[in-house]
């Protein structure tokens, strides 16, 4: 009778856990949901080749805006404001292209070398110009999901993608080590010197 009873407290644990990964799953799905439509505030650099890359990005309780950075002939760089309504013409104009295949969001290595404005505002803030809806099917996409890492070469934009790399390479190296076969190991070490002294 025993037996059984704790065949049964341990699957009422199994479930229990279970259940609490799929609180904690949903919660932090929910996290990255709101990240993505957060509004932002964007630097968006012309490079020499014409083409646009993201130098600074961070979220804001006001509306997107953007300060634009573009080079005239000779080189100079001038800025311009971009507000709201302007930043979702050209967010919506571009998502029209991804939608038809003419995109340089989803083509292989459009990225690379930075994209037209339009591009750049849909890769960099797609949830919060377009929706979480749009934003995650496009990040679905290998193409833009890489093209949007690549012209994105804000810190904000490198810290939250390091930081789910460097949990991940946590969480695998804490499994290969178990806490007592290091902490048998040290104490052999320990116990091998004192009898050699």
């Amino acid at each position: 009778m025993k037996h059984i009873t704790s065949i049964t407290s341990g699957v009422m644990l199994g479930s229990a856990g279970i259940a609490m990964m799929s609180i904690l799953t949903g919660c932090s799905s929910q996290q990255d949901e709101q990240k993505q439509q957060q509004n932002k505030y964007l630097v968006i650099e012309q490079q020499p080749n014409g083409k646009y890359v993201v130098v600074e990005e961070m979220p804001t309780d006001g509306p997107s805006r953007a300060i634009i950075r573009e080079r005239d002939e000779n080189g100079k760089i001038t800025e311009r404001f971009m507000n709201e309504s302007e930043m979702k013409t050209l967010a919506e104009q571009e998502y029209k292209k991804v939608q038809d295949g003419t995109s340089e969001t989803i083509q292989d290595g459009g990225g690379d070398s930075g994209m037209g404005i339009g591009g750049t505002i849909l890769a960099a803030a797609a949830g919060a110009m377009m929706g979480n809806m749009i934003a995650n099917s496009l990040m679905n996409n290998k193409n833009f999901s890489k093209n949007s890492a690549a012209t994105n070469r804000s810190a904000y934009s490198r810290s939250a993608r390091g930081g789910s790399s460097s949990k991940s390479s946590t969480r695998s190296s804490s499994t290969k080590k178990s806490f007592f076969g290091s902490s048998s190991r040290s104490s052999s070490r320990s116990s091998s010197r004192s009898y050699g002294g």
